[in-house]
Order: C-alpha cells, then sequence, then structure tokens
C-alpha cells in the first residue's frame, strides 16, 4: 500500500505581512486601534504590529488569540463556550504552560487544508477584532 503524503507551503514572512496589513486596513477602516500577531505552524512569531493607540495590553492578547486558534486549529469565537463552566474545556485555559485566551480575535490559517499559522487581533470589541482577523485569513486566500 502507497501512501502519499502532500505538504503545504509554510506561511511565509511575505504571507504574515500580508495578514498584518489586511487586518490593520480593515480595523483603521473602522476606527479602531489593534494589535495584529501572526504565528507559523510552530507558534513561532512572524510578525506583529501594534497601532500608536492600541491599549498596551492587545499585545499580548492578539498573541494568546492567536496562539489559542493554532493550537486547536479553530477561531477562538467558536470556542468561548466551550470554556464556560460546565464546557468540555472549562479547566483548559489553565492546563497548560502557555497560556490560551477564549476571547474572539484568534483565526488558524490554512493552506491546502493543512494548518500553516495563525492570526490574533486585540484592541477591539471581540466581534471586531474577530471580523478583523477574518478579513486577512480571505485577504491571504484570495492571492
Amino acid at each position: 500500500m502507497s501512501t502519499t503524503t502532500i505538504a503545504a507551503a509554510p506561511l511565509t514572512i511575505q504571507d504574515a505581512e500580508t495578514l498584518v496589513e489586511a487586518a490593520r486596513t480593515v480595523a483603521e477602516a473602522a476606527g479602531t486601534a489593534v494589535a495584529i500577531s501572526v504565528l507559523d505552524a510552530g507558534g513561532h512569531l512572524l510578525a506583529f504590529r501594534r497601532d500608536d493607540r492600541a491599549v498596551l495590553i492587545a499585545g499580548e492578547t492578539s498573541t494568546r488569540k492567536a496562539y489559542t486558534a493554532l493550537q486547536l486549529n479553530t477561531p477562538t469565537a467558536d470556542l468561548v463556550d466551550a470554556v464556560q463552566p460546565g464546557g468540555p474545556f472549562h479547566t483548559l485555559p489553565t492546563a497548560l504552560d502557555r497560556p490560551l485566551l477564549f476571547i474572539a480575535g484568534g483565526v488558524p490559517v490554512q493552506r491546502d487544508g493543512r494548518l500553516v499559522g495563525a492570526i490574533g487581533v486585540g484592541g477591539g470589541a471581540p466581534e471586531q477584532d474577530h471580523a478583523f482577523a477574518n478579513a486577512a485569513v480571505e485577504s491571504l486566500a484570495g492571492r
């Protein structure tokens, strides 16, 4: 029996910069100051940007949202209910050495059906951050 492994091209610095610029553009158009983090498939920071007017904690939250989306290969917006008392991931936010953040704004990045990284946006309302991250991922897919 023969098996074939299809590798997806990794997320590049150029891809990361495209994601940051797309998220920044939609956030700016909405009048929202944000921080944006892009991680590769190994969880390493590829790109980061924080608007001068963004709250300082936005840098940390954007990175943790991206990390959470990467680790669970799911947008963080889809995980909020799972960490509530009685939810399947209730204890997960404190179970790991590197803290996860279950607030909307983290979105995995896939290429050819494979996880290649994640983007996290922080600084706006959770639904705004999620929309900005989604817009960035969609812009990369459209290239």
